[in-house]
Parts: C-alpha cells; sequence; structure tokens
C-alpha cells in the first residue's frame, strides 16, 4: 500500500510534477475542479463573428488546452472546444493577481476564460485573458504532438485522447452523428415509425450467426444478445404497423477484422405491401441522399479505389455475375466443385449450395467495387425469403455490395407459415444445441396473417466508413473490441 507522502512506482515523473501543480492550486485556495461555467461561446462562433473595426468586442470560452507557449510576462494558449480551437493571451500585468495560477496551467487542462477579443500581429483572432478559471485539472502527460496520436493501436483504446489530440476524430464522429440523424428524417419523412426491439431474447433468430450467451439470474434462463432484431419487426407488421425501422445494435461472436466488430449498428426496416424492388429503389435513394450530403461529387475515394455513386446503379443477378466471374454456371456443381479446389476451399463436408456461396464470395465479391445490387439468390441461401414466382429455385433477395463489401440486404418477405416453419426445420439441421430452436411464437404470429411486405437491413458501420473514408470499421466505432493489454 502506498503510504501518504509516496509515490506510486506506476506514477510517472510527469504525473509527479502536475500533482505537484495540483497541490499549489490548492494551496492558492482554489478548485481545481471547477463546476458550472455559464454563459460561454464556441471558438468556431467567435471566429465567424469577430469584426476588427469593433474594438470593444469580448468574449468568454471554454475548453482543453492543446497548446501553450509561456514567453515570461506573457503565454499564449490554443484553446480548443468541440467547435475548434481559438487563442488564448494570458499577461501577467492584466491577470494580476490570477498570474501564479495561469504559470500552473498545462497542456491538457479544462479552463474558462473572459476577455477581449483582438488580434496579434501575425493576425491571429485572440481573447486576451482578463480573467482565468480552472474547470479541470490533468494529472497525465498528453502525447507530445497535440496534433497527432499516431499509434493507431493506442488511439482505439484511449478515444477519450484521440478525440482531442486529433481533431479529425471528433469531426468524424460528429459526421456519423449526422448520418444517422439525415437516416432517420429520410425515414420519418416517408411515414416510417421507429420503434425499439428485444436486445436480450430467449431464441436466437433472424440471422445465420454465432450468439453470445448470458444468463438471467432471477428467471434461472439463458438468453441471447441478439443477431438481428428481424422477427420481432415482423410480429409488429402483424401488428399493423405498416412501416417500421429500428437503428439496433446487434452482437455476433464471430472474428475481428477490418470489416467486422463483434457489436454493431444496423438499420432494419419493413415496409408491408412492398417487396425487394421497392427496398432496392429506397436503398438506391437513401445513399445516394448521404452521399450527397457528406461527399464532395458522386466519385468517392476509399481506401485505393474510386467508387462512382452515379444513379442509376447496377441491378445483377447472382447466377449471371458467378458465370461471369468464377466461368461456372449456377447449376454445375461439379464445375463449382472443381473450381472451389483450385481455390483450396475445404468443400467435402460442404452441402452443394454452400460451395455456390463460397466460390461466388472468392470470385465476385472483389470485383464489385461501384454500387451494385447482386439479386435473386439461391433459395437454399434464404429461408425467410419468398421465393420467384418465375424460377422457385432462387429468392426475392438482394445484397448491395460497394468497394467488395457487402453494406444491405433486403428481401420480399415471407408471409406463408406452413412453408416458414419447413424452411426453419430446414435451417436447424446440424446446428448446436443452443441454437437448435424454432421461434414458435413467430409462426404463431406469421398464422395470424402478415401482410406482404419488403425488409431492409443497411450497415452503418460500413455505410459511414464509405462515406467517411475510414479505412477500418474501427475507425468509425469509437469505442471497438479490442484484445486485452498484455
Amino acid at each position: 500500500m502506498v503510504q501518504e507522502g509516496e509515490v506510486s512506482e506506476n506514477v510517472s515523473r510527469f504525473e509527479q510534477a502536475r500533482q505537484a501543480k495540483l497541490d499549489r492550486i490548492r494551496q492558492l485556495g482554489i478548485c481545481p475542479y471547477g463546476g458550472r461555467f455559464d454563459g460561454t461561446q464556441k471558438a468556431a462562433d467567435i471566429k465567424a463573428a469577430f469584426k476588427e473595426e469593433i474594438t470593444d468586442s469580448r468574449a468568454k470560452c471554454a475548453g482543453r488546452i492543446v497548446l501553450l507557449r509561456d514567453i515570461g510576462k506573457l503565454i499564449f494558449i490554443t484553446l480548443r472546444d468541440s467547435s475548434g480551437s481559438i487563442q488564448l493571451g494570458l499577461s501577467k500585468k492584466v491577470l494580476a493577481d490570477q498570474w501564479e495560477l495561469a504559470k500552473l496551467l498545462e497542456v491538457g487542462d479544462i479552463i474558462g476564460v473572459e476577455g477581449r477579443l483582438g488580434k496579434t500581429k501575425t493576425g491571429e483572432i485572440t481573447i486576451w485573458t482578463e480573467k482565468l478559471t480552472i474547470l479541470s485539472k490533468s494529472l497525465m502527460q498528453p502525447p507530445e504532438k497535440f496534433h497527432g496520436l499516431a499509434d493507431v493501436d493506442i488511439r482505439f483504446r484511449m478515444r477519450y485522447v484521440d478525440l482531442w489530440v486529433n481533431p479529425e476524430c471528433l469531426e468524424l464522429f460528429k459526421k456519423r452523428s449526422d448520418i444517422i440523424a439525415a437516416i432517420r428524417q429520410f425515414l420519418q419523412d416517408k411515414d416510417f415509425l421507429e420503434v425499439e426491439t428485444p436486445m436480450m431474447q430467449t431464441i436466437a433468430g433472424g440471422a445465420a450467426a454465432k450468439p453470445f450467451v448470458t444468463h438471467h439470474n432471477s428467471l434461472d434462463m439463458d438468453l441471447f444478445l441478439r443477431i438481428a432484431p428481424e422477427l420481432f419487426l415482423k410480429r409488429l407488421l402483424v401488428g399493423g404497423m405498416e412501416k417500421v425501422f429500428e437503428i439496433n445494435r446487434n452482437f455476433r461472436n464471430e472474428g475481428l477484422s477490418r470489416w467486422h466488430n463483434p457489436e454493431f449498428t444496423m438499420l432494419e426496416l419493413y415496409q408491408a405491401y412492398a417487396d425487394y424492388n421497392v427496398m432496392m429503389d429506397l436503398t438506391e435513394e437513401l445513399v445516394y441522399l448521404l452521399v450527397e450530403k457528406c461527399c464532395d461529387g458522386k466519385q468517392v475515394q476509399f481506401c485505393d479505389m474510386t467508387i462512382n455513386f452515379a444513379k442509376p446503379w447496377r441491378r445483377a443477378k447472382y447466377a449471371e455475375l458467378l458465370e461471369q466471374y468464377s466461368g461456372c454456371k449456377i447449376d454445375d456443381i461439379s464445375a463449382l466443385r472443381k473450381k472451389a479446389a483450385e481455390l483450396e476451399i475445404d468443400q467435402a463436408k460442404m452441402d452443394d449450395v454452400v460451395v455456390i456461396s463460397e466460390v461466388f464470395e472468392a470470385c465476385v465479391e472483389d470485383k464489385l467495387i461501384d454500387p451494385t445490387f447482386v439479386m435473386d439468390y439461391p433459395a437454399q441461401l434464404c429461408p425467410l425469403t419468398r421465393r420467384s414466382k418465375e424460377n422457385p429455385d432462387y429468392a426475392e433477395r438482394f445484397e448491395l455490395y460497394i468497394g467488395k463489401m457487402e453494406v444491405a440486404n433486403a428481401y420480399t418477405e415471407l408471409n406463408d407459415p406452413a412453408v416458414q416453419e419447413k424452411n426453419f426445420r430446414i435451417q436447424l439441421r446440424g446446428q448446436e444445441d443452443t441454437m437448435a430452436k424454432m421461434d414458435e411464437d413467430f409462426l404463431t404470429a406469421l398464422k395470424y396473417a402478415m401482410p406482404p411486405a419488403g425488409g431492409l437491413g443497411i450497415g452503418i458501420d460500413r455505410l459511414i466508413m464509405f462515406l467517411t473514408g475510414a479505412a477500418s470499421i474501427r475507425d468509425v466505432v469509437l469505442f471497438p473490441l479490442l484484445r486485452p493489454k498484455k
């Protein structure tokens, strides 16, 4: 145990120096962790409203010190708030009895200031500080260069530092918030109703994925963090909600990569009396609107690709794309298995339809750079989807690919309870015991009659990657899951 007056070995000399300044501030009778600070203006607003001819303008601002230059009787500070940065000028002559406090300030401290607004000889808009308030003393040494946290792992683990050290990080997450708000507004303008469905479910349904399992102590029962809200949203169609959407958190106990995070955000929506063609039109309209809002023009740079979002977007059938890029017809299983062997896909225990899917993924997906709706999937891959009237071997499903990634998935929803039960039974064969449960209540809901409908799911995190140019999903998730530090 560390005794009073001693310093833990884990405390760096920088922290010791900062602790000493904290103690001195307290000795001055000043609380180093101040409270309410009213009447502030944003840094960006102060600079935008500044008029040099108005000599008596004043400003009040609060934020974090990100740069400090002490030149004796004058201190220049760069103060950053959520809108941007502004320069402060602190003079010994003006501050008088607050000068000792000013000399104790360090990069990372949060302060509030009031004073006259003017310009320096170099033309920098500056608050010439007349009153100084310390609002929170920083005890940690910030990165050496306030404008650059370069280590990606540290940035993700210490997002609370990344946000104020790297202004572009804060701007990205502001943009994320704006994008989600625009999605909500777009759907509300089309009379969609936003709803909330359970995140803990007794049956992991609505998608094929490995769930996270938890336990409810009072009920003594296992529950699953949802892998999709689909079956609950469809219950609402049965209940008479004809247009519903949820911007939801889903959880899938699967791998980590630049495209995958186990906890992710999805937009899922359903529209009664629609089909997958309506969903295609809706998806194109929504994403195109977001591109117009967030990007400079229709050509968007993403990683090493230039993506052209100009309408109309390509619509291509699954079987045609498979033949185009693999050289195999979808019904030639022998050729497809030979292709799978060439691709070193372990297919020994795979059903034919899974081999088709694996070859498609290997041969086709990385060719789909510009927005492409891949339509009419093999029906066996789509247990919740209505089959095509023209050819029941195919389901009325599309996936939207952008930049080699799947971004959206949509169906003409299956609403025949007998067919749905049969598909469930086929789907459950060979699954683990934790997953081998049929949602009987959902089947009961279908028996009460669900209207024909179109359904759509869009991966919000991946969509934001394209709209912001982020190279990894971790860049657009505030707190991505990481391996524990050793």
